[in-house]
């Protein structure tokens, strides 16, 4: 077998079996929700969820957006790498904290989805 033929050959069994990989590894886990604040009270909302989302075990991503269009809306994006850690979350004490600080600033959840994030700027999968 030539050397070329040889190389070429270890490369593409190298990729595959990296793919091979990827594909068996645990998907991660996203969410993206809508939230409104109370009106006029979308700072102190996001005030309140970004003091509790510094230190969670499992989170790859986590941001909060201000909807563009509504001065009460905003947006969070979350990325985790599995919904076990989402979940474990929601016990840590900081995370109590914030949401025991947010409830009251929460006029409504108006839009809420999973998803299985794949890749991306800024995501290490």
């Amino acid at each position: 077998m030539e050397r070329r033929t040889f190389l070429a050959g270890s490369a593409l069994l190298g990729l595959m079996s990296t793919s091979a990989a990827a594909a068996s590894a645990q998907p991660l886990y996203g969410l993206i929700g809508k939230m409104k604040a109370v009106s006029g009270q979308r700072d102190a909302l996001i005030a309140a969820i970004l003091e509790g989302s510094g230190s969670m075990p499992g989170c790859l991503s986590y941001i909060v957006a201000k909807d563009a269009d509504d001065v009460d809306a905003i947006w969070i994006t979350e990325v985790w790498d599995s919904e076990a850690s989402h979940d474990a979350s929601l016990q840590l004490p900081a995370v109590q904290a914030s949401i025991t600080k947010a409830r009251d600033l929460v006029a409504s959840m108006e839009t809420g989805v999973v998803t299985a994030p794949v890749g991306g700027v800024g995501l290490k999968a």
